[in-house]
């Protein structure tokens, strides 16, 4: 059985990830934080055997986590599990030291798996992950996929996630399960990014933004 902490700042991602790992994988949570900040108060109480953690969270992030607990507790197994599969973001965090890069969108099973092959020594790269890094190592990946893609348009992190799920083809309800927020707040920052655009037709918006990100 292994002891996780959990780290990321939406509170029914955290509930889920809980009941997933502790009640299907019999695993012990050791505790829950809403930011790298007090993922580390944690840390020096109690320190788990894997840490699960988004990248995007106040405070302190998860690339600037993941520096200071392979620095201070080299012997934490990280997995980041979020919605970002930019190369800066990649390439940041396994060279920081994440063992595995999942996406939130990877389901029950796929989780569970990571944190056993993880236990066992081994790493887990999401089929996405490992397409962006085959694209890098080749010299083939798109310049829309890094931190430019948006260039001239204010997105916040948070928005920036629904964009890139909208222009995968993602419903509202879809976004809202995949982010773990209600499909309310999915239509708040909807209104946000349509404004922002200047755009008030889903599929126009939806097209633009696959041009922008070279989502195909």
């Amino acid at each position: 059985m292994a002891k996780i902490l959990l780290v990321d700042d939406e509170p029914l991602l955290l509930e889920s990830l809980e009941i997933i790992l502790s009640v299907s994988g019999g695993h012990e949570i050791t505790g829950k934080a809403g930011n790298g900040l007090e993922a580390l108060e944690m840390l020096s109480v109690n320190e788990p055997d894997v840490m699960l953690l988004d990248l995007n969270m106040p405070r302190m992030g998860g690339i600037e986590l993941i520096g200071k607990v392979r620095s201070e507790y080299p012997d934490v197994k990280m997995i980041v599990l979020t919605t970002f599969y930019d190369e800066k973001n990649i390439s940041r965090a396994i060279a920081g030291g994440a063992k595995s890069y999942l996406l939130k969108d990877s389901g029950k099973d796929a989780i569970l798996n990571a944190v056993d092959q993880v236990i066992s020594g081994r790493s887990v790269l999401d089929t996405k992950v490992m397409d962006k890094l085959t694209s890098m190592m080749a010299g083939t990946s798109s310049s829309a996929s890094d931190e430019n893609a948006y260039e001239g348009i204010d997105l916040t992190d948070r928005e920036k996630e629904i964009c890139r799920l909208i222009a995968e083809g993602c419903t509202n309800s879809q976004i809202a399960s995949i982010l773990f927020i209600s499909e309310g707040t999915v239509k708040n920052y909807m209104s946000s990014i349509y404004d922002k655009f200047d755009i008030h037709d889903r599929a126009k918006l939806a097209l633009k933004l696959k041009d922008m990100t070279g989502v195909i």
